[in-house]
């Protein structure tokens, strides 16, 4: 890249935080003293027109999770009638596709009245499947939290990766947003030696158990978080946690990882355990009771919500765990917790359209969501 256009690329991601208007620093006196209904949405392409965030607005959510892709930063190439991604190579691309993203006036108009939390997934995170392997996993991670607006001595800016939690509410309501970071530590995955089979993706379940998903020290920590107090949690994960079959990107590649985080959720009593998914450009909702033999410590709900900016298409693979349709097109999701219960807290996961419609409602009893 030439001197000229590097600095093209700065002048234009000023002029887009400018004409934005966003102040990211003002959500954060704006957090829910008690958590009752958040909303959620990952891969929203930055290139690509965002009505949808009126209508998020519409459902009223006082927190909103953005869980990956929330940008495409890598490189998008055209080789006749295909396109394919290529990784970043200049930073300066995370903080264009970043402020691209803000400078869209319904996402302004959005984040100026509801707080935000996040996580990357690896369109942001700056390589197409990438894990530790990508050289510029530092520059995305500061990007990423200039844009989430964490503060310049925020410890996280020190941490390698972008992991970290918060919790709301008192004791009887308490919930605890936990989000991972599946990127900036993940060991490489198995590819197929045969390719695609048919309705599937590329990788096989590695039986290497020294490889990561997380990194020990992120173990170390989510260890700690579930030790904390809390009456539900929301972990979220950019990449699938209980759907597998598919073999595209999940936590089924490492099968040792999921096992240890489904021992983990056990040996630490973490009660109310409900993870938020991305990445798969669909949605769906998935519990794990243990119908291909894993144990559980007990069922474990899995809330994809992954299409933002995603046309409609036809989904022809297997899930054994999926409650209700799949669907690939524009979505998003709602989430709302029921306190008035006299038993148990209800949770209703909702998945709906560019327009508001509801295309599949579950609701989760977390009287059942606990260790015996």
């Amino acid at each position: 890249m030439s001197d000229k256009q590097f600095l093209r690329r700065y002048l234009l991601a000023f002029i887009l935080v400018f004409w934005s208007g966003v102040s990211l620093a003002s959500q954060y006196d704006k957090w829910p003293e008690t958590l009752s209904k958040l909303a959620l949405g990952s891969c929203a392409k930055d290139r690509m027109p965002q009505p949808i965030w009126d209508e998020i607005g519409k459902a009223s959510p006082e927190l909103f999770l953005f869980i990956g892709d929330n940008q495409y930063a890598d490189v998008w190439i055209q080789d006749g009638d295909w396109w394919h991604s290529a990784p970043v190579t200049d930073p300066a691309r995370f903080v264009e596709a970043y402020n691209t993203v803000a400078a869209k006036p319904e996402f302004s108009r959005f984040r100026a009245s509801v707080p935000f939390m996040g996580t990357w997934d690896d369109h942001d995170y700056g390589a197409n499947d990438a894990g530790k392997e990508f050289p510029l996993k530092r520059e995305s991670q500061q990007a990423f939290l200039d844009f989430f607006e964490f503060a310049k001595d925020d410890p996280i800016r020190q941490q390698e990766g972008i992991y970290h939690a918060r919790t709301f509410g008192e004791a009887g309501q308490r919930v605890q947003i936990i989000m991972l970071d599946t990127r900036y530590h993940r060991d490489p995955l198995d590819r197929n030696p045969k390719g695609r089979p048919k309705n599937k993706g590329p990788y096989l379940p590695t039986d290497d158990t020294s490889r990561t998903l997380l990194g020990e020290a992120q173990w170390q920590w989510l260890e700690e978080q579930l030790k904390e107090p809390a009456d539900i949690r929301f972990v979220v994960s950019s990449i699938q946690v209980v759907a597998y079959e598919h073999a595209w990107e999940t936590w089924g590649n490492m099968p040792h990882e999921r096992e240890r985080l489904y021992q983990l959720i056990a040996d630490t009593r973490a009660n109310g355990v409900i993870f938020l998914t991305g990445d798969r450009h669909l949605a769906e909702i998935s519990v794990e009771r243990g119908q291909l033999g894993h144990q559980p410590p007990y069922p474990l709900w899995d809330f994809t919500i992954s299409g933002m900016t995603q046309p409609k298409s036809e989904v022809n693979e297997a899930n054994t765990y999926r409650l209700g349709g799949v669907f690939r097109q524009t979505h998003f999701g709602t989430v709302e917790i029921d306190w008035t219960s006299k038993k148990s807290p209800i949770v209703t996961l909702t998945v709906l359209d560019e327009s508001s419609q509801i295309l599949n409602q579950q609701q989760v009893n977390v009287a059942e969501l606990v260790v015996q």
